[in-house]
């Protein structure tokens, strides 16, 4: 359905629709939440067209100028607020080139320290004669050549008896990574949980977990469980490295966005400047009508008689108003 607005020029539809622009200022403030809206575009009236309610009064009011600094007025706002939405793009970067300035140093670490532990388990490991990785997990404990069954048994009575109180207690070794134990405590529908978690850490002071550090209660799968997590470390050191890769690909245009500069700021000041002129220009419109309008109001006094002059006729007698 087409809407079609119909306007008077110099009459009070300039008012009502100087009326209807500041209340469509105070909803956009209000539906926005943004307190800056006067510095931005108003809007528009139509979509299509885009005339708003500031250049609806400009014509109405029979005045070109005024139509002219509108229209230069809707500019400036646009260019301001797209200046302003650079400047917080470039704090915002500024922010974000900090941030993964220092998680590139943390991934940078984090890679470091696994690729030792890597390079001294490759040194360390053994194998048997068909090529399997052979499993010598010294327990405390336990005799050296303890068997899986061993192993797996005492890990399952940690499990269930250890309690560390929230701290890593050491309980053996393997391939040079100490085996740690941790008891957590949590609680559910008013019920203390208490879990014992595993863990192994090597000289990179990193400790690596499998199947979240819970123990299986099959003795062999339980006597496994450092070595699965040994297993995992390729694939940690993988992910490191390309996480740091993905930082380093967004550092230089995060630079280059800092380093950037506005590329209209010469526009803006020129726009600035034509609108000075408009107003100026305004401003000594409305000076000489209102020099004009005291001369006009003169010319029409000398043309009023005065009270002793005014007379009435009657039936084409001509009497002194004061007979009547």
């Amino acid at each position: 359905m087409d809407v079609i607005i119909y306007a008077t020029e110099k009459s009070l539809d300039s008012y009502k629709f100087n009326l209807l622009y500041n209340k469509q200022l105070f909803i956009d403030q209000l539906k926005t939440n943004n307190l800056g809206k006067r510095t931005i575009d108003e809007g528009s009236m139509d979509e299509k067209s885009g005339m708003n309610f500031s250049e609806y009064v400009a014509i109405l009011s029979g005045n070109t100028d005024l139509l002219d600094k509108a229209k230069l007025e809707k500019q400036i706002a646009g260019l301001e607020s797209e200046k302003q939405a650079f400047n917080r793009s470039k704090y915002s970067a500024k922010y974000k080139l900090e941030d993964y300035t220092a998680e590139l140093d943390k991934a940078q670490s984090r890679y470091d320290r696994m690729s030792l532990d890597w390079n001294n388990l490759q040194e360390r490991i053994q194998k048997r004669s068909d090529g399997i990785i052979t499993n010598p997990v010294q327990l405390d404990g336990l005799p050296p050549n303890a068997d899986i069954k061993q192993i797996g048994a005492k890990l399952n009575q940690l499990a269930d008896k250890a309690r560390t109180g929230g701290d890593y207690e050491e309980i053996g070794s393997l391939y040079g990574f100490q085996l740690l134990v941790k008891t957590e405590m949590s609680q559910k529908d008013g019920v203390d949980i208490r879990v014992n978690r595993f863990l192994m850490q090597g000289e990179g002071n990193i400790k690596y977990t499998y199947n979240n550090g819970l123990i299986a209660k099959d003795e062999k799968l339980a006597a496994m469980n450092f070595l699965n997590a040994l297993e995992k470390l390729p694939g940690y050191i993988e992910q490191e490295q390309k996480k740091i890769t993905e930082i380093q690909k967004d550092l230089p245009i995060l630079q280059e966005v800092i380093n950037g500069t506005w590329s209209k700021e010469s526009r803006l000041s020129e726009l600035k400047t034509e609108l000075a002129a408009v107003e100026r220009k305004i401003q000594l419109s409305i000076k000489q009508e209102t020099k004009e309008e005291p001369a006009e109001q003169t010319e029409k006094q000398k043309q009023t008689p005065s009270i002793s002059e005014n007379i009435v006729r009657i039936k084409g007698v001509r009497l002194p108003r004061g007979v009547l």
